[in-house]
């Protein structure tokens, strides 16, 4: 494939450990790429990449396609507007219930392998950070604690699983332009809470949130100024007439995901930019990092350091 002359472009939806070397391959022999979140396997994997790209010619795209949401991306243009004022802090969480009650039918026990390159932060984590980067820019340093809850996956007929991977990860970022975040990124949460970025400032506060992994229909913006409660904002769905979808279409992440490759198919063209591009991709994998290193050694981790 990678060496088909009549490809363009190559989407890697696999493991990431699995699709390292494929994704490498492709660079190689110049392909566009879609990749999926996690990005990497881990930071050695993501440098790899980045390496590759660096000598390619290739056009690529990340799979974080909850910035394409119309919640999200009204959130956006109300930070960029100054509707927060100044960025103080907030809070921000993804915690699912995937493995509480675990099915031998769900496609995704195989987050139990610890040589898959997932976890709740890198997964869960990932996609919060993606968004988190392009609305508040770099983060500056950090402290985790990055651990296992649930330390068996017991299921309907008795049997029983021990992953080999972490669940459950508490943050704090510290941005470069001062705000302070919390995040908390789960799959082993009891009754999930969801999906929730939470921001305030010096004269207001946003507040985006879904039920479950983030889509069109479930996401929902809310905002009120000093001295107002939280209330509904009325968020427009435009269409692009080059998708034969719209935001109505099912499966519901098939749309926002359209957009993203959209935006791959046009950069290729020489039309804009990619986004969310591998130049991102290696800087959210370089806050991950942080992450594993603050978990592991229990202290403050200057992302600069991180090399």
């Amino acid at each position: 494939m990678c060496r088909d002359p009549d490809i363009d472009i190559v989407d890697l939806g696999t493991r990431p450990s699995i699709r390292l070397p494929m994704l490498i391959e492709a660079l190689r022999h110049g392909k566009h790429i879609y990749n999926s979140c996690p990005h990497a396997p881990d930071w050695a994997g993501a440098k790899a990449i980045d390496a590759a790209w660096d000598r390619s010619k290739s056009q690529t795209a990340v799979d974080a396609f909850s910035r394409y949401l119309p919640a999200h991306q009204k959130m956006k243009q109300m930070v960029d507007d100054g509707f927060l004022g100044e960025i103080l802090g907030g809070t921000c969480h993804f915690n699912l219930s995937l493995f509480n009650r675990p099915n031998k039918k769900f496609p995704y026990n195989w987050f139990s392998d610890g040589t898959a390159g997932v976890s709740a932060l890198r997964n869960n984590g990932g996609h919060l950070l993606y968004l988190l980067c392009e609305m508040l820019g770099p983060v500056k340093e950090l402290v985790a604690d990055d651990s296992q809850l649930l330390k068996k996956w017991v299921f309907e007929d008795g049997d029983s699983l021990q992953p080999e991977t972490n669940d459950h990860a508490d943050l704090i970022l510290r941005f470069v332009s001062g705000a302070s975040i919390a995040l908390q990124a789960s799959w082993s949460m009891t009754v999930q809470e969801g999906w929730t970025i939470d921001l305030f400032g010096t004269k207001g506060r946003l507040q985006a949130r879904s039920p479950t992994f983030p889509t069109v229909q479930e996401c929902q913006l809310r905002a009120g100024r000093i001295g107002e409660t939280l209330a509904p904002v009325a968020i427009a769905y435009p269409e692009n007439p080059d998708i034969a979808m719209n935001w109505k279409s099912n499966p519901a992440p098939s749309y926002p995901m359209a957009l993203t490759m959209y935006s791959l198919v046009e950069a290729i063209k020489g039309h804009g930019l990619a986004f969310p591009d591998f130049a991102l991709a290696l800087e959210v994998e370089r806050v991950l990092e942080a992450a594993r290193i603050a978990s592991d050694e229990r202290r403050w981790v200057e992302i600069s350091s991180v090399v």
